[in-house]
């Protein structure tokens, strides 16, 4: 069974992965940190990424970041050729490591764009991890050298939070760890059929 956890910047869906991280008899999976991953060890997205967006995209063998988001963050066309040569490989990935844990209750699938990108197809189950937007920009501006209206931006780019939820299973609000804490045991309890 795979649960797919998703929600908006600064929801706080870090805090969540490190509280089901707690439950052994679950697999982890992080979208993100696996195509970044992927972004330095695989051969075909290197060799397509060099194709697109010129050699400069890797220095040393390693991805230049800084040089890549400066091509993809203002140009939408050049983002969804980016998201066209990763995400493919990054879902085949996710599929082996879903064979490599079929032992496992569930795969817990986090991913910060599971509508956006259309991988919510492939879950049985969604949560969402929600916040107030105050909250949220304030987590963000905490955590990252931003700006307010930069902050908002990057909300604006997603889906937003009523979307998200209307098409998931389970809603976690985000507020305190001790409530938060609950929710994830009682979702998990939902999952694994177990109660304590």
């Amino acid at each position: 069974m795979v649960i797919g956890l998703t929600g908006g910047i600064g929801s706080g869906k870090s805090t969540v992965i490190k509280m089901f991280s707690k439950f052994n008899n679950i697999a982890i999976y992080i979208a993100d940190d696996e195509a970044k991953k992927l972004m330095n060890s695989s051969d075909e997205i290197k060799t397509q990424l060099i194709v697109k967006f010129g050699k400069e995209t890797y220095r040393n063998n390693q991805l230049n970041r800084p040089y890549l988001a400066s091509i993809v963050f203002n140009n939408k066309e050049k983002l969804k050729i980016l998201n066209s040569i990763v995400h493919p490989i990054v879902n085949n990935h996710l599929q082996q490591f879903i064979l490599q844990n079929a032992n496992k209750q569930y795969i817990l699938y986090e991913n910060a764009i599971l509508f956006e990108n259309g991988s919510n197809t492939f879950c049985d189950k969604i949560i969402t991890v929600t916040a107030p937007e105050s909250i949220r920009i304030q987590r963000i501006l905490k955590r990252d050298d931003s700006t307010i209206t930069a902050v908002k931006n990057r909300i604006k780019n997603q889906w937003s939070q009523a979307k998200k939820t209307l098409q998931s299973h389970y809603i976690i609000e985000n507020l305190t760890l001790a409530k938060t804490e609950v929710q994830i045991l009682n979702i998990h309890n939902i999952l694994t059929k177990t109660t304590k």
